[in-house]
């Protein structure tokens, strides 16, 4: 007999490949009401803000807050709560069901929106400010929630997918919200008390839609809350900081709100004040930048091939500077003029180059932000997910203080707006940069992303083979000088290669591997110490549950034949089963690579040689990997590994 219990269970449990695409989510409990709570929340925290905003910049003219720090202030508020109470909102989350949680801070929500609609109706900003506060502590208590029931709800494979319809949602959310804002308060006599009703209804609706959200079992129900909030946040930070890979993708995300932060609040006096433009201008903007935003985050599922495809983030870091340094260009030689409105703004043509980088650089954050948050949920121990999204809030908030900060200072030293866009797209690719070397999987992953869309049409057969957690063998033809490469593309874990120490002396690739730390063997009579030190760190990797491949050839194909397998993978797995440690073997197969320009089709001096005749079957050639299920212990043979192998490649040349 099933319980209500067991169904209420079952309908927040994640349902393996139960979509096509991203948007099929939306017909489903599991999703669509925790996406629409989450739109309507975020629709109204901006709603409100940016009326609050524009209020200050063009209507209330307040001594003590000047227009151009009007947005710096409000934005600084807003945060304070993400740096005091995170601690204490991830500790809640992991303790008490996710949907209770909702629910409660909607119910906090309406509360906050009634005092907030009395402010507007006075013009008060004293009391709005107050609102701006509570508002933050709102999405404070709401953000671990956010992020940390997608994978309590969702499988692995729709986690890029779920994040970025959330992003989507919430930068779409974003732009109706400002937009909406903008619009409502500048209505003539009435502007303050529609803004006000807005409010009220957004909260309403939010908290109806949160009603329909499936129960969802706490993650850690035993645990004892800190109510310590400095003590709390010190322990936040120690434990994110015990997954080093996930510690500094939470410094990547923060840097990326820190640079985010920059051109959100300069939008209404980078509208008014360099593009000379009114309320509708300064909207505009927002549009462009949230359907950029939102275009991006929906864009990482198809490039990603549905898995967590961190080669994006480099990809998005790059185009952020890129953009970001050509709006400088793009807005520091407009001509003086008087104010504009919407139409005459838009007429003219050098104004659609800032809305070019401007739509751009936001696409590109939406690449750079999604991975990285799937990343951080996919490798975040379920037990303390929330605690670990709530450091990265905490980080968020430091540096979006300090995004306040700086460019505050900045403006005060004399800086103009656009040079402030400027040192921002300067300092994103040296940020950038250090984070990638710090965290050199994203360079790797991004080299692979590249090879296996701008080089090759890269198709993966039967992926869901490769173990999702867990140490496993995986056991590969040999056909080219990038098959490491290729493999690392198709896997969403990183991989460990053992690999022909004579491959790192090739340029680029060597380096490459090395940075992949592959492990570098010898053959026994050529090198002992190597040979034997080879298949203790093999053992090391399995001991450690990470994935291991080995090429049982031995060598690249010299003529594009299966060659007979080396007993070497036998070696590792004896070794392994001596330490207590029984791994699958999972066999696969590179197709379509001989041929190609990494493959030693060529012939000089008598020899095979490869990487002669660049793009010698120009770009996008066809190449495939298909993955066997894990063979039975029994069956694990070189001879056998062998025929399995060929089976998988179809008669086709390797």
């Amino acid at each position: 007999m099933t319980t209500s219990a067991d169904a209420s269970v079952a309908a927040s449990a994640p349902a393996p490949n139960a979509h096509a695409n991203q948007f099929a989510l939306l017909g489903q409990r599991r999703f669509a009401p925790f996406f629409w709570t989450q739109f309507a929340g975020a629709a109204n925290d901006n709603l409100f803000k940016f009326a609050f905003t524009v209020m200050v910049t063009y209507q209330l003219q307040l001594g003590w807050m000047p227009p151009a720090m009007a947005g710096l202030a409000i934005g600084a508020l807003f945060i304070l709560p993400f740096l005091l109470f995170s601690a204490t909102a991830g500790q809640l989350t992991d303790k008490y069901d996710k949907t209770k949680m909702i629910r409660f801070v909607k119910n906090l929500e309406i509360a906050i929106m009634v005092l907030a609609a009395w402010g507007f109706m006075r013009a008060d900003a004293v009391l709005l400010l107050a609102c701006v506060f509570l508002m933050g502590l709102h999405s404070t208590l709401f953000g671990p929630v956010k992020f940390a029931y997608l994978p309590q709800v969702l499988d692995a494979r729709e986690l890029t997918g779920g994040n970025g319809m959330v992003e989507m949602g919430t930068f779409i959310a974003i732009l109706l919200g400002q937009v909406a804002g903008g619009l409502l308060v500048a209505l003539p006599g009435i502007g303050h008390t529609t803004v006000a009703v807005a409010c009220l209804l957004l909260a309403l609706v939010g908290r109806g839609v949160a009603q329909a959200i499936p129960p969802t079992p706490a993650t850690d129900p035993g645990l004892v809350v800190n109510w310590n909030p400095v003590s709390e946040t010190w322990r936040n930070l120690r434990l994110a900081h015990g997954n080093l890979v996930v510690f500094r993708s939470l410094l990547g995300i923060s840097w990326m709100w820190f640079f985010g932060a920059v051109f959100l609040s300069q939008f209404p006096s980078f509208a008014k004040e360099v593009l000379h433009g009114n309320e509708q201008v300064a909207s505009l903007l927002l549009v462009v930048f949230s359907i950029g935003i939102g275009t991006g985050s929906l864009l990482c599922e198809t490039l990603s091939r549905r898995q967590v495809e961190i080669g994006l983030v480099p990809l998005g870091a790059i185009g952020m500077s890129v953009f970001a340094i050509d709006l400088y260009f793009a807005s520091r030689g407009l001509p003086p003029a008087a104010e504009m409105g919407l139409y005459s703004f838009v007429a003219q043509p050098a104004h659609w180059r800032v809305m070019a980088d401007l739509g751009l650089l936001s696409l590109f954050a939406g690449l750079y932000s999604v991975p990285m948050y799937a990343l951080i949920q996919l490798r975040s121990q379920p037990t303390h997910r929330a605690r670990i999204i709530a450091a990265n809030n905490i980080l968020n908030a430091l540096f979006m203080i300090a995004s306040a900060v700086i460019a505050g200072a900045l403006l005060k030293a004399g800086f103009t707006i656009p040079q402030i866009f400027l040192f921002t797209g300067i300092a994103n690719a040296v940020v950038a940069f250090y984070i990638f070397m710090l965290v050199p999987e994203y360079l790797l992953r991004f080299f692979a992303w590249m090879l296996s869309h701008v080089v090759y049409r890269f198709d993966v057969k039967g992926e869901e083979h490769i173990p999702a957690e867990g140490a496993a063998v995986l056991v590969c033809n040999h056909v080219s000088f990038i098959d490491a490469v290729l493999l690392m593309a198709a896997s969403p874990r990183p991989i460990r290669f053992i690999m022909d120490h004579r491959i790192f002396r090739v340029p680029v690739l060597g380096w490459l591997f090395r940075l992949a730390k592959a492990i570098p063997i010898a053959s026994q009579k050529e090198d002992p110490a190597a040979y034997e030190a080879a298949f203790a760190r093999a053992v090391q990797v399995l001991r450690e549950g990470d994935l291991l491949a080995i090429f049982p050839e031995g060598a690249i194909t010299h003529d594009g034949s299966l060659q007979p397998f080396r007993g070497g993978v036998m070696r590792i797995l004896e070794d392994a089963r001596a330490e207590g440690i029984d791994v699958p073997v999972i066999p696969m197969a590179l197709t379509n690579l001989w041929g190609s320009y990494f493959s030693r089709i060529e012939v000089r001096d008598g020899e095979r040689v490869a990487m002669v005749r660049p793009f010698r079957r120009g770009f996008f050639s066809r190449v495939g990997l298909h993955v066997g299920s894990a063979m039975a212990r029994a069956e694990v043979q070189p001879e056998a590994l062998q025929r399995r192998v060929g089976g998988l490649l179809g008669g086709q040349p390797s």
